[in-house]
């Protein structure tokens, strides 16, 4: 009776979010993307979820799914630590990134956390969307470390990847719960060698395995989702590049961990942003993707669109859909579902790519709330120098509520990135909750 009753408060739980970046709504936080697609068609994300800036991730797992890349259910706590749907007894910690894969009827759920006598379990689940039940320990013979990657291959064989600064990878026994200890490559990708961080993942496209992984090949931080490629899955690999850099998402990114996947044809990689100045509260995003005729992977950017279009300029655009951040602003949450950006001072700048304008804008249309000592806003078009399509004012106040502004732009035609430019005096100047074009 009591399994029933975790179900069905499972279901009553599940939420809708509109696709684009980030793919999770307002007030929630999902990282480690790890993305996967089963045999009903649907596309599932598995993460972790962020809920303090003070530490990385919390107590359980939600899971994402779609149909389409555009709308997304999300079904809340299907694993935890402590709490409702304790299923870990023997550890009380934080879960950090998982992953998932599916077997005979069954879906192991692969999970860590930050205890290194006992780091990665697995749960298991007859659904993609759980509960997944009765965690137990890995058998890792003594190299406990952290996120577990499952990748199986053509002739059924599945092999286990974890680890930090040297990625490991062992050949998983048909139970899927355990390890063949015999088999265990300690070093299949390096710090050194392939610019390799934590996060790993492995697809096989065309021959091809793909490692995807935490890239530090940049500033010295794992702002990157990185690959390297082999003739099998347990190596020897050579590096491959960086498939997206999260850089500048945030003005204290950190890190980033994701996956690749195809789905409907098109290939996309999934990744996670840091919002509220913070290494936390990120947020899962995607990108599509594109092979070289050698295999390799071009690098794309972030964008606010994702997998979708351009943003609609004549609807409203949330501010927290910002792709690039620079100088003092940021992402925070103010309410328990909505965002806005904040801590904005002079010299700031923000970006949106794309906006679709159609045929023709002439007109702004801004939420801002003042603060004590205002300051103007200046709608540039392709870059932060770019041309110059309007601005307005917001004076200074103390106390003030939310507000509509609205000023004349130049016509605008077409597709473009929006940027976002504020100049004022010292000190906050006023917070962003979302614009929209008119004509």
């Amino acid at each position: 009776m009591k399994y029933c009753l975790i179900i069905t408060l499972f279901l009553f739980f599940v939420q809708g979010a509109v696709g684009q970046n980030p793919i999770v709504p307002a007030g929630m936080y999902i990282a480690d993307p790890s993305a996967h697609v089963w045999k009903d068609g649907k596309l599932y994300v598995y993460g972790s979820l962020d809920e303090s800036t003070e530490y990385y991730c919390s107590f359980k797992h939600h899971v994402l799914s779609t149909s389409d890349l555009r709308n997304w259910n999300i079904t809340e706590n299907v694993f935890s630590s402590i709490g409702e749907n304790d299923q870990v007894p023997y550890s009380n910690k934080e879960l950090y990134a998982p992953d998932c894969q599916y077997k005979d009827g069954t879906y192991y759920l692969y999970y860590c956390q930050p205890d290194r006598k006992a780091a990665e379990g697995v749960a298991t689940s007859s659904s993609p969307l759980g509960p997944f039940m009765n965690g137990r320990k890995m058998n890792l013979a003594g190299i406990e470390e952290i996120d577990p990657a499952v990748f199986i291959d053509d002739d059924g064989q599945a092999y286990y990847i974890w680890g930090q600064f040297q990625a490991k990878i062992a050949k998983l026994k048909p139970n899927m719960t355990e390890i063949d200890t015999s088999t265990i490559v300690t070093d299949v990708i390096t710090e050194k060698e392939h610019y390799f961080h934590e996060g790993s993942y492995m697809v096989k496209r065309n021959g091809i395995y793909y490692l995807i992984y935490s890239d530090m090949s940049r500033n010295n931080r794992p702002t990157c989702i990185g690959y390297s490629t082999s003739n099998s899955p347990m190596g020897p690999f050579k590096y491959g590049g960086v498939i997206v850099d999260n850089d500048k998402c945030d003005p204290a990114t950190w890190n980033n961990h994701g996956s690749i996947v195809e789905f409907n044809g098109q290939w996309y990689v999934f990744y996670h942003r840091s919002t509220h100045n913070s290494r936390m509260m990120r947020k899962a995003c995607v990108e599509p993707i594109y092979f070289n005729e050698d295999g390799s992977i071009d690098e794309v950017e972030m964008t606010s669109q994702g997998a979708g279009p351009p943003l609609n300029a004549f609807e409203k655009i949330d501010a927290e859909r910002a792709c690039q951040l620079f100088g003092n602003v940021r992402i925070e949450q103010w309410e328990q579902a909505n965002e806005k950006l904040g801590k904005i001072q002079d010299g700031d700048n923000v970006a949106y790519k794309y906006v679709d304008f159609k045929n023709r804008a002439d007109e702004i249309k801004l939420r801002v709330k003042a603060l004590k000592n205002g300051g103007t806003i200046i709608i540039k078009l392709d870059q932060p120098w770019g041309p110059n399509a309007g601005e307005l004012t917001i004076p200074g106040r103390e106390n003030a509520e939310w507000e509509i502004v609205s000023a004349k732009i130049k016509k605008v035609e077409g597709i473009h990135s929006v940027w976002l430019t504020f100049q004022g005096k010292d000190g906050e100047m006023f917070d962003l909750d979302w614009f929209e074009f008119g004509h």
